[in-house]
């Protein structure tokens, strides 16, 4: 695998996105990455209980594993500026990994929030500059189809090490379990070193004026429909992914525990699915947005149809479809809202975009599971995937809005014209000689020149009438 570092002007005479120096050691140092996150996610919490620790410690070791997560991608395009991708994703994947020996120490209050904690570090870095690195190595053409594919090795990679934690924990021990995680953890930081030595290059002000990009403009004005649009989707998921096992377990109490996990199933996989094609669909187009607003409506139909099968108490094999619907828009809007945001910004700030864009699913993840968790508490499960719905609508109202308003907006920053327009009197002045233009350049026939009736005589043409008379 090369890891030469090609000029923008290189890529993008590159024919495939698979001739991208990196690209492909890329995915696989990520897909382990994620690895050693995927198989502690479900372990840990359990390991606590195990140990016979409190649900609230069990809970506690997920909630600041997120929060140093979230915490991290803020700090993390800083980073990046300063070392380069390469060892940001060195050092990360190596935090996802090692810390969790730490957990043999034991799974009292200390070491379980700790660790968790240092492996959150981890998640964060690596979330932010996979994404950003992968819009900085591959041809601009093919960006759609290359983020989908880092969906996919993600996704995959937590198919098959969610279900292997649990199964290992359950048949072996723990300790291996963690054993496992951080040879994975090390094995992705190692695969990082083939990554290219890539650094984002710092713009200049004159470059930024040439993109379009103005630094005036507040980078939260140009991402903040995208990011509600995840954000509102993500909380979503944080109810599927939190109350809809425990739902399913209600409705059948034989089978429920197998069927809620193919339904968990059936979303991951959706979502790699349709991230990728909506990709394609970008890259087709040249632009992003076209799946944007049909995934949202998608989303929404699958919280709803999840909600009236489990108020009707039909049979739980028809949530498989509930779920194959969100999931499949939710994976679609998450490509859509990311490279939304790198459109948006300009090229000097990717890792910020994907910061932002991580931020913005992480969050919606987490709040979606506290408040809906507080509607399924005091109302009922059903309740909390129709509010979740209700949520989805709103980011669709709003993805909606900005689509028709952005047919009629205008530059402000730089944009001469726009800022005459401010002037009374230089906004009066355009529009009359727009109204000059517009009588000089109407056609006049000729019948009605003819026909016209003669002119009177002029004053002075008078005056010398009536002194003759």
């Amino acid at each position: 695998m090369s890891t030469r570092v090609l000029s923008r002007a290189e890529l993008e005479e590159l024919p495939s996105m698979w001739k991208s120096p990196g690209f492909i050691a890329t995915l696989i140092a990520v897909g382990s990455a994620f690895g050693a996150f995927s198989i502690l996610l479900p372990v840990v919490p359990l390991a606590v209980i195990d140990a016979g620790g409190s649900d609230a410690l069990a809970g506690a070791t997920t909630a600041i594993f997120m929060a140093a997560t979230v915490l991290t991608q803020y700090f993390t395009p800083q980073a990046i500026r300063a070392l380069g991708y390469r060892p940001v994703m060195v050092a990360s994947a190596f935090m996802l990994g090692v810390p969790a020996l730490g957990h043999l120490l034991g799974m009292t209050v200390v070491p379980a929030l700790l660790f968790s904690a240092l492996r959150g570090v981890g998640f964060g870095a690596i979330t932010v500059a996979q994404a950003a690195l992968i819009a900085e190595i591959v041809p601009l053409r093919f960006l759609g189809k290359a983020s989908g594919m880092l969906g996919v090795c993600v996704g995959l990679s937590q198919m098959v090490f969610l279900p292997i934690g649990l199964a290992v924990a359950d048949n072996v021990s723990f300790t291996v379990v963690y054993i496992i995680a951080a040879v994975i953890g090390v094995s992705g930081a190692a695969l990082c070193v083939l990554i290219p030595p890539v650094r984002p290059n710092p713009v200049t002000d004159n470059q930024e004026e040439s993109e379009g990009f103005n630094q005036r403009v507040a980078t939260w004005k140009l991402i903040t429909v995208p990011a509600i649009a995840i954000s509102t989707v993500a909380m979503g998921f944080g109810a599927v992914s939190s109350f809809l096992p425990a739902a399913i377990r209600d409705m059948d109490p034989n089978t429920g525990a197998f069927i809620a996990g193919i339904v968990l199933s059936v979303v991951g996989g959706a979502q790699m699915i349709f991230r990728f094609l909506s990709g394609v669909v970008a890259d087709r187009r040249g632009e992003a947005g076209a799946t944007m607003r049909p995934a949202q409506i998608l989303s929404a139909l699958g919280l709803v149809a999840i909600a009236v099968i489990i108020i009707f108490e039909w049979p739980s094999w028809l949530l498989l479809f509930a779920a194959l619907a969100f999931g499949g828009g939710f994976g679609a809007i998450q490509n859509e809202a990311l490279l939304a945001m790198f459109n948006r910004l300009p090229r000097s700030k990717v890792s910020e975009a994907s910061a932002l864009w991580n931020m913005s699913y992480d969050t919606g993840t987490g709040m979606g599971s506290f408040v809906l968790g507080i509607v399924a508490a005091r109302a009922a499960y059903q309740d909390a995937f129709i509010v979740g719905a209700g949520l989805v609508v709103v980011g669709l109202m709003i993805s909606y809005a900005d689509a028709v308003m952005g047919r009629h907006r205008i530059a402000e920053y730089g944009n001469t014209r726009a800022q005459l327009r401010q002037v009374p009197v230089a906004r009066k002045a355009v529009y009359g000689m727009r109204k000059i233009r517009r009588v000089g350049a109407s056609a006049v026939p000729v019948e009605a020149l003819l026909r016209r009736a003669p002119r009177p005589g002029g004053w002075k043409r008078g005056k010398k009438n009536k002194k003759r008379g």
